[in-house]
């Protein structure tokens, strides 16, 4: 196995600046949630208004954002992403408008909810490249391009909120949001300017209604079904991890203990894409989801932060390789020019069942302590491998 593979793909004409000025973009994605915490937490002193304005933001997000995509899909990327980003731009500044001028939680509310409407999908945006780039004999690389953006991703959500706290913590709770929405506009209109490995757009009205139909497909309802248990379980981990670490004591064990999950899975990512798997993805998304399900049993023996370190590490090995082959067997099973599309579904599934499960597994600790949190991301594994075992006929082979 060799590094190599990673090299050679953003040597491909024109790969490397569309992938860099894409990651560049999603650091600025990734800070903005917890921006609009800093910015209106700072204004308003309450956890409960900045929890309310950013709900508004997640809620949004999941449902433009297959809508963004479906417009992106018609008129192709680089005519749809200038306005989304002059539109995100000014919702964001009426934003910082409406909370320093101390308005109303509504209109608050309203303008957290305007910019999740018009952030866009810059990671469905580049993955939706890869096929387009890599044709014909080159279509077998398409595991590594995932892989790839599977690492993008998960750097830009290691450094982003990074960043974003720091510039909350530095006694300007503005900045943060508006150093994320700067990255957001620069880098997507970086990657707009890619005009040359940009997917073709759908060329006419009955191809756009036969490819949206292959979003129907039982084997993509299977994939969007696994990103909504892998959205429950991050955001039961999310929750329990750091309940675990105040029970224990060591309320500062939250930022170590999340930090190993997060090197593992980047680990695991790296080492997935540099090789060639011979078993068709879909026995390999069974096998995968098996493997986290029973590694999670783990979590719930955990009896101290080095334990739950362990586990996380060894959980977080599987999540990657789900991602990757979700994204694989999603651009198997849908039409190409629905592409943006189903990548987004997929993003948007994760984020609903994220959001559905802070409150779901908040209540679980209250009740039952960290370890009730740890069980519902235990079920949501268990369902993970279920639906991935069940779903196996429905879930397309490689793409001919």
């Amino acid at each position: 196995m060799s590094s190599a593979t990673y090299r050679t793909l953003l040597r491909t004409s024109g790969a490397a600046a569309f992938f860099v000025t894409a990651v560049g973009g999603r650091v600025g994605i990734a800070m903005t949630s917890l921006g609009i915490v800093w910015l209106v937490y700072g204004r308003t002193g309450s956890y409960a208004m900045a929890g309310l304005v950013t709900g508004g933001f997640a809620v949004a997000e999941a449902l433009a954002g297959p809508q963004l995509a479906r417009l992106v899909d018609r008129f192709g990327q680089t005519r749809v992403l200038p306005p989304t980003l002059l539109a995100h731009a000014a919702a964001v500044a009426a934003l910082l408008a409406i909370v320093a001028g101390g308005g109303p939680a509504w209109l608050m509310t309203a303008g957290g909810t305007l910019v999740g409407a018009t952030i866009p999908q810059l990671g469905a945006l580049s993955a939706a490249r890869w096929p387009a780039l890599l044709r014909g004999d080159r279509a077998a690389a398409l595991p590594t391009a995932f892989a790839l953006e599977s690492l993008g991703n998960g750097l830009a959500y290691l450094a982003g909120p990074v960043l974003v706290s720091t510039a909350g913590a530095s006694g300007h709770p503005a900045l943060g949001t508006v150093l994320a929405t700067a990255l957001v506009v620069a880098g997507g209109l970086a990657f707009a300017a890619q005009r040359r490995t940009a997917p073709p757009p759908a060329s006419g009205a009955a191809e756009r209604r036969r490819a949206g139909r292959s979003l129907l497909r039982p084997g993509f309802a299977v994939l969007v079904g696994v990103n909504l248990a892998i959205g429950v379980f991050f955001g039961a981990m999310q929750v329990s991890v750091a309940a675990f670490a105040v029970e224990s004591g060591a309320a500062g064990a939250a930022a170590p203990l999340f930090a190993v999950s997060s090197c593992g899975s980047l680990l695991a990512g790296w080492l997935y894409g540099m090789r060639r798997w011979r078993a068709a993805p879909r026995t390999q998304l069974a096998v995968v989801t098996a493997g986290s399900a029973l590694g999670s049993l783990t979590l719930l023996a955990a009896g101290s932060p080095m334990e739950l370190g362990f586990v996380l590490a060894l959980t977080g090995l599987a999540i990657p390789p789900i991602l990757v082959l979700c994204s694989l067997l999603a651009e198997a099973a849908v039409h190409r020019a629905v592409l943006t599309q189903a990548f987004t579904w997929l993003n948007s599934a994760s984020a609903a069942g994220s959001a559905g499960a802070a409150a779901l597994s908040g209540r679980a600790v209250d009740a039952f302590g960290a370890h009730g949190g740890f069980a519902v991301a235990v079920a949501a594994a268990a369902a993970m491998a279920v639906l991935a075992a069940a779903g196996t006929r429905a879930l397309p082979g490689p793409r001919s």
